[in-house]
């Protein structure tokens, strides 16, 4: 490892002195593994950036040529995406209010969007609220796309939609980790465009895919496509929000129309910190990433030793892994029993729409330790 593991070197009282929402929704005999934050301190890098900001009080107006410059050039030595046009990228104030935005725009208000269940809560909440009318065309049992589901969830929302349809696509996704292929992002984009739509992808956890996988960029099948990009899952930065709205080289009117209005923008810190985070950040990303791949086999060897009526799929990427816990028999939401009887908060496994019930979603992004209690509490709640 090029660096000490970011996952052991937070106690637990200092973290149950952390007043965000993670560890302060449940009462301090809870251990949370719900919300996705890190028990982590920021990457040094990002530290001194912001102290060097507050120290010379740069609280002003944010400057977004070097977080469009720290961006591209990550994603290209990263993900070698030769294609990224730095002037299709434009700063937004975050992920969820992006592809809301990418998603009116190209749907129009009141236009139909696709998403594959069971998925990441806020794809629903936030776009019913912007007018958007939700379809769920469900995962696979392997938490893979569904050609055939797409294929007809798409015809049926192009009948019913007055205005466009859209897919909002997860890569990789949340809950679960499973990074799509190529081969099935080529599949996705050939369906859309079948059928009229365009496709937004969320790629906020796309820094975090582990080696035996491989992330695609959706823009490097799809050059209709859109994209959203953020450093702050990848570097715990979601107190210091912002992200990037990456058009493909054949949405370039769409960039056009959208950068023609007023729109919001990240915070300065945001900025300061996701800038840091692309330029200097990548030995402790590999660091965690390391200590992250680690976590989720030891989650698998704790389940089968303690739990092992519960079904666990390694994850691919990210830290939320998605457990199945419908041989338990505790009913649509195991999480309720496991917070009640165990002290242990989980996310709910309804929330995430259709083949949510029975399951529950996990952050592993602890020390191994704190996984360990919080899998012992779980089974002595059965």
């Amino acid at each position: 490892m090029t660096e000490p593991n970011p996952l052991e070197q937070v106690p637990l009282e200092r973290l149950r002195e952390r007043t965000s929402i993670k560890w302060r929704r449940y009462d301090p005999d809870v251990l949370p593994l719900w919300v996705a934050e890190m028990d982590a301190n920021l990457a040094p890098p990002i530290t001194e950036a912001l102290e060097r900001a507050i120290s010379a009080g740069d609280t002003g107006y944010p400057g977004s040529t070097p977080f469009v410059e720290a961006f591209t050039t990550f994603a290209a030595a990263r993900w070698h995406w030769p294609s990224l046009d730095p002037a299709l990228v434009r700063p937004v104030a975050g992920v969820i209010p992006g592809y809301t935005d990418a998603l009116l725009l190209v749907a129009g208000r009141g236009g139909h969007v696709v998403v594959t269940s069971p998925v990441y809560p806020p794809f629903f909440s936030y776009l019913r609220e912007a007018g958007l009318t939700v379809v769920e065309a469900r995962l696979t049992d392997q938490m893979r796309i569904d050609p055939d589901t797409l294929d007809a969830t798409l015809a049926q929302a192009r009948r019913d939609s007055a205005e466009g349809v859209a897919v909002l696509l997860c890569n990789p996704h949340n809950p679960g980790g499973t990074v799509h292929t190529r081969a099935e992002l080529e599949q996705v984009a050939s369906i859309a465009a079948a059928h009229g739509a365009s496709v937004v992808s969320d790629e906020i956890h796309a820094p975090l895919v582990y080696s035996t996988a491989k992330f695609t960029p959706y823009l490097s099948v799809d050059g209709r496509g859109i994209a959203l990009h953020s450093a702050s899952k990848a570097w715990n930065l979601a107190a210091l929000p912002g992200a990037l709205m990456v058009f493909g080289p054949e949405a370039a009117d769409a960039h056009r129309t959208y950068a023609a209005g007023a729109h919001h923008w990240p915070g300065h810190f945001g900025v300061i910190a996701q800038t840091a985070a692309y330029t200097h950040g990548a030995p402790w990303l590999e660091a965690v990433l390391e200590g992250l791949d680690a976590n989720r086999h030891l989650l698998g060897s704790l389940l089968a030793e303690h739990l092992p009526a519960i079904k666990y799929r390694l994850p691919e990427a990210t830290y939320l892994a998605w457990l199945d816990c419908r041989d338990l028999g505790r009913g649509d939401d195991p999480a309720a029993v496991f917070l009640e009887r165990g002290r242990v908060a989980l996310n709910s496994g309804p929330t995430f729409g259709t083949g949510g019930a029975g399951h529950a979603r996990l952050n592993f992004a602890t020390s191994g330790a704190l996984l360990e209690e919080a899998v012992r509490r779980m089974a002595s709640a059965l």
